[in-house]
């Protein structure tokens, strides 16, 4: 059924008998006044959902298999759990688009699912520094754990927490702009703390590859199994797909911020096809390139044991 044709039913059954909000469906109402201004596309929602499970599953296999990356693999597994809750919720309101269940459900969970990620990606770095020679870093490796890990934390309370408060308040009728504010304030401390990041991880590899032309080898950590880790394309190829995913995650909470912030009828809210290519797209390329490379997987020419100890390169 048309929008137009809707319109038109809605609004002869309403002159027979009003019609409550709660009472609306996609047969009898314009999709306009329902919980989204437009109606939602199901093959989209579908597909994300199906792949967010099927790289959950990819996740969750190779730690069945190599034992390693837990930390890594727990952030990824909490992000894409948020995921697949976040697209069923979109898939339920494809169903009622006036279904408050589903509607939050979506908000939520696909709001503070990449703060999960963005953990998983922090967690990686400090092997990365060790495998090239720490003396390249402005800070020792595993400062940017307990930086960035609890800066990441702070930004999912606040979006939690926001989430929360706007859910309860829209449940009962009430204004959200408290929760939404906060919720948008978790999300910009995301981005800045991502910017950071990079802007970190930028120097260092610059500073890496200026050290090497000015020392030669000798600026890089010279251990044999960190030398064939390094000379890996295997290795190489991760750390593409970990600047990759460290992008896309960046540019999709820089989206959210920006949509959130115009508000529930604003004009980005409104433009399923940019929630599509800037949430969805965005977040489906984050965690697959790292399902294809793996730092269990990536990391494993590069195990090195020094006195019975596991080395820096083999824990996360």
């Amino acid at each position: 059924m048309s929008t137009d044709s809707q319109g038109a039913a809605a609004a002869n059954t309403t002159a027979a008998a009003p019609i409550s909000f709660a009472d609306c469906n996609n047969d009898i109402c314009p999709y306009s006044v329902s919980f989204y201004p437009y109606e939602i596309d199901l093959a989209p929602n579908a597909a994300f959902l199906a792949l967010f499970s099927l790289s959950l599953a990819g996740y969750l296999a190779v730690l069945a298999l190599t034992r390693r990356s837990k930390g890594f693999t727990a952030a990824m597994t909490l992000g894409l759990a948020s995921e697949i809750l976040g697209y069923a919720g979109r898939v339920i309101s494809w169903g009622n688009q006036w279904d408050e269940g589903g509607f939050l459900m979506q908000i939520c969970c696909l709001t503070i699912g990449p703060a999960f990620l963005a953990a998983g990606i922090y967690l990686c770095i400090r092997r990365i520094v060790t495998a090239f020679g720490p003396e390249n870093s402005r800070i020792p490796p595993q400062y940017y754990t307990r930086i960035f890990i609890p800066c990441d934390v702070v930004s999912l309370i606040l979006q939690a927490a926001g989430g929360a408060m706007a859910s309860v308040a829209f449940h009962n009728k009430k204004s959200t702009d408290t929760g939404d504010n906060i919720m948008i304030a978790g999300l910009a401390f995301q981005v800045f703390t991502l910017l950071v990041f990079m802007t970190l991880c930028v120097d260092f590899f610059a500073n890496a590859a200026r050290r090497r032309r000015a020392l030669g080898d000798a600026a890089l950590d010279q251990d044999p199994g960190l030398v064939g880790l390094r000379r890996s394309k295997v290795f190489r190829a991760f750390l593409g797909a970990l600047a990759l995913s460290t992008v896309c995650v960046f540019w999709r909470s820089v989206f959210r911020v920006a949509e959130l912030s115009g508000g529930w009828t604003g004009e980005l809210m409104g433009r399923q096809d940019l929630f599509v290519g800037f949430e969805g797209v965005m977040i489906t390329v984050a965690v697959c390139v790292l399902n294809i490379f793996h730092p269990s997987l990536c990391f494993r020419h590069g195990e090195v044991k020094h006195g019975g100890e596991v080395s820096e390169t083999e824990k996360v």
